[in-house]
Order: structure tokens, then C-alpha cells, then sequence
């Protein structure tokens, strides 16, 4: 039989990528189970100890507690913000629309060296001391340009004529939006909000200028990989991915079940 080399070498390029992407998740599950001692860069033994006290390691536990309140505060603050930026500028023409447009793709191109090296200038300047308040307000001005993207995207897909047909029922410009608007507008803002909380919880750079004394998740994991992460940081990390696969998972099963649900009427 003949092999069609150009048919898999496809199939065979995306699986290489694949295997490359995975590998490091593989080597931070398997090395939660190590019995580390003082050092985790060597496997010295299988053991359960580490999942069943994930907080062993010296600060590691309010280092993820930081992590979690900034992340989700970050998350409110930038998704409300976006989704009003969004908004406005889908539905609205005003003057210098087209400068707002190009003014919220900035912080996405500009490097993160350079944004907190400025936001720390601006602290400094104002005299405000370094801490939460501080990694918040950074953290809630670089998210809320990952929400407008994804936010406005969903705005532009959906057709003005729905909230007319509301108008044409009595409906407020208020009630439109809440009842018509709002609804088609969830699954966008669900997808910002998750996406500005993985950028929040996972921002290094710019915390590191920003943050002071406070310890964050990925400033414990810095400090700590010299000497090698501890393996109660291989726990967390292999936690927090297995509930975002169990949410990608989730989706993707109530996605297809109301697609068939759909298609059977």
C-alpha cells in the first residue's frame, strides 16, 4: 500500500506541536508526586504527601491567595470597563472613534517591560505605596484591552434589528438592552472575563515592577526556581490546569448539546 506522505505530514506536524506544548505540563504533574526534600529538580521517590498538604511549602499558599484576589478583582473591574468600551464603540460614531480603536490595541503591543516600567514612574509620582491596590490598578488597565477585543467582536456580530424589534414592543432602551442585548452578549463576556483572569493570575512583569512586598503565585514560582520549585507548587499548577480542562471540557459539552438541541427543532 502506498503511503500519501503529503496527507500526514499535517496530522504528523500538529501531533510533534502538540507533544511540545504538553511535555512541560506533563513534567509539572509527574513532579508533584516527587518526594523533593529540599530541592525538586531530581526525582527521589513517588509519594502522596505533597497533594495532601499543598500548603508544605513556605508561603506558597498566600502567594495563590494574592494570585486568586487580584486576578478576580482585576477580572471585575476590566470586564465591566471593557464591555462598555466595546459597546460604545460598535454601536456608537463619535468623534475620534478611529483613535480610541488604535488606542486600545497599545498595551497590547507595547512589551510589558516598558508598561511597567511607566505605571511604576506613575506610582512613584503620585507617591502611592506599592502593593494590592497598586498590582490591581496595573493589572485592570492592560486586561481591559484583552476584554474590548473580545467583547467587541461578539457586539459586531449581533443584528441592531433585535433591539428595534424590542423598540417596536415598548421596550425601554434600558429593558433592550438587559433583555435582548445583554443575554447575546454573555457567552463574549464570560470568554473576557476568563481570559483577563488567566492574564491577571499569570502576569509577572509588570507585578514585579508594581507589587512591592506582595507576593504573587508567579513571583513565589521565580524566587523558588533556583533552588528548584517546590513540588507543593507542581500541585497547585496541576490542580488549576486540570479545573480549566474540566471547564473547556464543560463548555464544550453544553456547546454541542444546545447545537443538537437546536438542529432537532
Amino acid at each position: 500500500m502506498k503511503l500519501n506522505f503529503g496527507r500526514l505530514f499535517v496530522p504528523v506536524i500538529g501531533g510533534l506541536a502538540f507533544i511540545y506544548l504538553l511535555v512541560p505540563i506533563f513534567y509539572i504533574f509527574v513532579f508533584s508526586f516527587n518526594d523533593a526534600g529540599r530541592t525538586n529538580l531530581t526525582w527521589r521517590g513517588f509519594t502522596l504527601d505533597n497533594w495532601q498538604n499543598p500548603c508544605g511549602a513556605p508561603a506558597v499558599c498566600q502567594s495563590l491567595a494574592n494570585s486568586l484576589q487580584i486576578g478576580l478583582a482585576a477580572t471585575v473591574g476590566a470586564t465591566i470597563l471593557g464591555t462598555g468600551i466595546a459597546i460604545a464603540l460598535v454601536r456608537y460614531r463619535f468623534r475620534f472613534n478611529g483613535v480610541m480603536n488604535l488606542l486600545i490595541f497599545l498595551p497590547l503591543a507595547t512589551p510589558e517591560v516598558v508598561l511597567g516600567a511607566a505605571l511604576l514612574a506613575q506610582f512613584l509620582n503620585l507617591r502611592m505605596d506599592l502593593g494590592m491596590p497598586t498590582i490591581i490598578i496595573a493589572h485592570i488597565m492592560f486586561c481591559t484591552s484583552f476584554v474590548v477585543v473580545t467583547v467587541k467582536a461578539r457586539v459586531a456580530s449581533l443584528d441592531p434589528n433585535l433591539e428595534q424589534a424590542a423598540a417596536d414592543l415598548y421596550a425601554s432602551g434600558m429593558q433592550a438592552f438587559w433583555r435582548v442585548t445583554f443575554p447575546l452578549l454573555v457567552p463574549g463576556i464570560v470568554a473576557a472575563a476568563l481570559l483577563s483572569f488567566a492574564i491577571s493570575f499569570d502576569d509577572f512583569i509588570i507585578t514585579n515592577f508594581n507589587s512591592g512586598n506582595v507576593a504573587t503565585f508567579p513571583k513565589f514560582i521565580y524566587v523558588a526556581a533556583t533552588r528548584g520549585i517546590p513540588a507543593q507548587a507542581n500541585v497547585i499548577g496541576s490542580a488549576m490546569f486540570i479545573v480549566a480542562l474540566l471547564f473547556v471540557i464543560g463548555g464544550q459539552l453544553l456547546s454541542n448539546r444546545r447545537a443538537k438541541m437546536l438542529a432537532a427543532r
